[in-house]
Parts: C-alpha cells; structure tokens; sequence
C-alpha cells in the first residue's frame, strides 16, 4: 500500500460464548511490588480459578532503563508467596513463550511489517517543535499533541525527509469515527471521534513500543478479559484500534473483553503510590501477614462475597468470585481493618502451623537460630498457643514472646511499664519472691505458681489483681503487657523467674536511692 491509502476499519468478532477464559498478568518489573499491582494479579487469578480458564503470566520488560531482574524475582517471590499460581508464562512455559517481552522481538517485527505492508501503521517524520509550530498557525493550544499531519505525505515529502537524515517513527492510524466499548466493570464507554490521536508505536530505532507488544501479545496469547488498573482506561480506545488492525491482517481472532479495576486510594483518599509504605506488598509480610489474610482483604479492594461476609478463605473467593460484580468505585486501603482481618486468619490457622509460621519471625528478632535448639523448640511449643488468640500480625507474636527466649539479664524495664504498681512496689515484689520460692521445682506449673502468688499478694497483701500481678508481669517479661503471666512462668521455670525478680527489685531499689 501507499504511504496515504487508508484501510477500512476492521469488524472485529467478540469473543465466542464458549470459549475458555484466558486472563493474563503483565507486570513490568520496575520497584517492589503495590499492594493495587497485586490487586490486579489476584483478580484476574480469581477469575480464570473460578471459570476453570487459564492464567498466563507474562514479564514486559521492554524499558531497559527502568526494568531490573530484581524486580522480576520480587514478583515471583511476591506471587509464591501469596499463592497465586499460574497456568502459562515464566518459569513454567507454555505453547506462546516466550513470555518475557524482551525475548519477543522477532515476533515483533513480524508483525510490525504485517500491518505496514496493510497500510494500518505509517512513517511519521514530524518533530514535537514542528506539531507545535503547526497547531500554533492555526490558533490552537500548542500541547495538543500530535496533528496526525504525515498521514498524507506524499513520496515525495517522504523522499525529502530522508534525504535530510531523519528517520520516522510508526504510528498508528485511528479511525475518524468514535469508539465505543462495554467495559466489563463500568459499563458503556465512548470516545469521540477524533479524541486520541495517532499514536507512536515503533520508535526511531525500529523498537516496539508497550501501546504496540501489549495489544499483540494478547492476540497471539489468545487473551480473552483484558483485566487491568482504572488507570490505563484512557489508553483502551489506541488498543480498540490496534486489535482491529490486528484482525485485519489475521493475527488476532476477536477482540477480548475489557474491564478497568478501580483504583487503589491510600489516606486522605489520593491514589496509593510506589511512595507510600501501605503499598508495599513486602512490607506487610515483614509485619507478619499472612497470605490468607492479605488475600482476603485484597480481594475486598473492589468486590465483596456478600454485604455481611468479610472473612472468607481462598476457596470461598474462588467460588464466589464473579469479575462483572466488582464495584467500579476506587477503593481505600484501610490498613486497621486489613490488620483486624489477617488477625481473624491467624486464629483459624492450626496450632502447629502458626507455630511453624512464628519462626521466621523469631529469627528476624534475633531470638532463635537457624535451627532451634530443643529449648528453644520448647519455648515455643508452650509459647505459641498463649499468642495465638491475641495478635494480628505475626510480628506481634514474636515481640509478644521475646522475653521468654532472651536470658535474664536481657530483660529490660519499657518506658511506662511502672504506671499503677502497688504503693509498696519493693513489698510486693519481696511477697511474690517468697511465694515462688515457696512451689518446689517438683510441682512448678501454672497453677501452683498461681495459687502461690494469690495467697500472698491478694490474701497476704489484700493487693487487687492487676497491682498483685503488676509487678510480677514488668519483672519477668519488662512490660505492662505480656502473654497471660501463671502459663509464662511455667514456660520460664522457677530458677528464670527468681532471677528476674531479684533483678527487677535490685533495679526498683536502686532507682529509688535507698
């Protein structure tokens, strides 16, 4: 075709009632992965679970100033991590690999020359100054971007720019008339005529362009929903066009479903940023998520399971999960209520799998090794059952039991740990004292130190609970707060206890001067 022949628009099928759904998962690998890029994963992950359809997961690592391997592995490892498996894509293959676009360039080129030849894409020569120079002549804003004004070059303009060493980008031809689609999410959508420009898809140097390898891998993958952020909505209308061209030169077969999942707002209801620390997908393992619990609370970022239901497992988001019932409203990350929710998950896990699930984050503390010692092994046997029912984050599990593996002498009195002590803090601390000296080691429990220590600081002292116990808690563990105290002086032993109460009066006493 000639540079100015214009191919007529494409009618390009829908997709067949019955065809299998295939979603796909194309991150580019740039930082740490957001909690809305996860977002997205998960509900295209849902949806291809719930239809019995295929999940591809591709890398599109086409910007190699931006793209790092590193990030490439975050993603992997994010992905493992929450459970998210896939059927096609990297590291597991599949029949349209290669799956990373940095791989695909052949592939590329191949169809770069298709829809040239076919007149769908043309040679534009102009530079930014001379698009700007032109709308300024004619009295219109001069950032409008590009003019579509080498649509009609003649050969022989085409001859004078070479001849100058200038080499073209391609664009794309829009059609005059205006778009319109069913947003799988939103609805209706249309764009008027004229609205979006021709668009760059190859650049100077002959390399493709994302607005041309995203729409042409999801025609040679066979993409059925193209489920993606709100924020590429604007862009559908360039992929509308591009899938009709596509079609035209036999490379796709319809055009896939399109559906924009809502934005992802963080505080003050701006949209969550790389910036902000609520995006780190990493971040919230490192406090101790769980993936049951992340997943819950993000699939909750734009779809519900019901108006009463905010629990829900795996298996009951993938039943439930419908994509045409997702909210098109953005939504906000409410890290109080995530936390409360990974906290409802933690509760259902099995006593051996939390406990299993605390040691990586023992060891972050630098209370246990990297293969536990049989001590340690029985701190945390009897330690895990008395958190399990009173944290959300794992990471509080481990704050809460590090004074049951730190040595006596590590323990430490926290700031306003000796708010509303007993008058007599030094007599109640010697009452206690010889209260646990009074249980032999013989009969050392929970319930003999607990009736031990009622006896005499209750009985003997008259002291209420909280004071009674008060001072016994800050001695042994150095906080206001512990897990409950008879069951962790079990864990400690009576020789551990004595020594931190020895400890804890010899500091009170020294503190006071006396």
């Amino acid at each position: 075709m000639s540079h100015t022949s214009r191919p007529a628009p494409a009618d390009v099928p829908a997709v067949p009632a019955d065809a299998p759904v295939r979603v796909r998962f194309c991150p580019s690998p740039t930082g740490t992965p957001h909690v809305g890029l996860i977002r997205t994963a998960l509900f295209n992950w849902g949806w291809a679970r719930h239809t019995g359809g295929t999940m591809v997961f591709r890398i599109e690592d086409t910007d190699a100033k931006r793209d790092s391997e590193e990030s490439c592995q975050q993603l992997l490892e994010a992905m493992a991590w929450l459970g998210i498996d896939w059927d096609e894509g990297v590291e597991v293959g599949g029949p349209h690999g290669p799956y990373r676009q940095s791989q695909r360039a052949e592939i590329y080129q191949d169809v770069i020359a298709q829809l040239k030849d076919a007149g769908y894409i043309y040679e534009c020569f102009s530079t930014a100054e001379e698009v700007e120079a032109r709308h300024r002549a004619a009295g219109r804003d001069p950032k409008l971007g590009y003019d579509n004004y080498d649509r009609e070059l003649t050969e022989e303009e085409v001859a004078a720019f070479r001849a100058e060493g200038r080499s073209p980008v391609l664009r794309l031809r829009m059609p005059d008339e205006e778009i319109t689609f069913t947003d799988t999410v939103r609805g209706e959508i249309t764009f008027g005529a004229g609205s979006v420009p021709d668009f760059v898809v190859v650049r100077a140097d002959g390399s493709p362009l994302y607005t041309l390898v995203n729409p042409v891998d999801d025609a040679l993958m066979e993409t059925t929903h193209v489920l993606r952020g709100e924020d590429l909505l604007s862009s559908t209308p360039r992929q509308i066009a591009l899938y009709r061209a596509l079609y035209a030169v036999g490379v796709a077969k319809y055009m896939p479903e399109f559906g924009h999942l809502p934005y992802v707002m963080g505080e003050g209801n701006k949209k969550l940023s790389k910036r902000d620390p609520q995006s780190n997908l990493f971040l919230h393992r490192e406090r101790g998520f769980i993936p049951e619990g992340l997943i819950n609370y993000l699939a909750l970022l734009g779809w519900s399971l019901s108006a009463d239901e905010d629990i829900f497992t795996r298996e009951q988001f993938i039943d439930a999960f419908d994509i045409h019932h997702v909210l098109a409203n953005p939504a906000r990350f409410d890290e109080k209520k995530a936390t409360a929710i990974n906290g409802t998950h933690i509760r259902m896990l099995d006593g051996a799998d939390f406990r299993a699930r605390l040691v990586p984050y023992l060891q972050a503390a630098g209370l246990v090794g990297q293969e536990l010692t049989d001590e340690e092994d029985r701190i945390l046997d009897a330690g895990a059952p008395l958190v399990q029912e009173r944290v959300a984050l794992l990471g509080e599990a481990a704050e809460m039991l590090a004074f049951l593996f730190q040595a006596d002498e590590e323990i430490t009195t926290a700031d306003g740990a000796l708010k509303g002590m007993p008058a007599d803090l030094a007599g109640a601390v010697a009452a206690a004292r010889a209260a646990v000296e009074s249980v032999s080691s013989d009969a050392w429990s929970a319930e003999s130190v607990e009736a031990a220590l009622r006896s005499a600081l209750i009985d003997g002292l008259e002291l209420k609970p909280r004071q009674a116990f008060g001072p016994v808690r800050t001695a042994v563990s150095g906080k206001k707060v512990s897990p409950p105290l008879f069951e962790s002086l079990e864990i400690l032993g009576k020789e551990s206890t004595l020594a931190r109460l020895d400890r804890f009066a010899a500091e009170q006493q020294l503190a006071s001067g006396s």
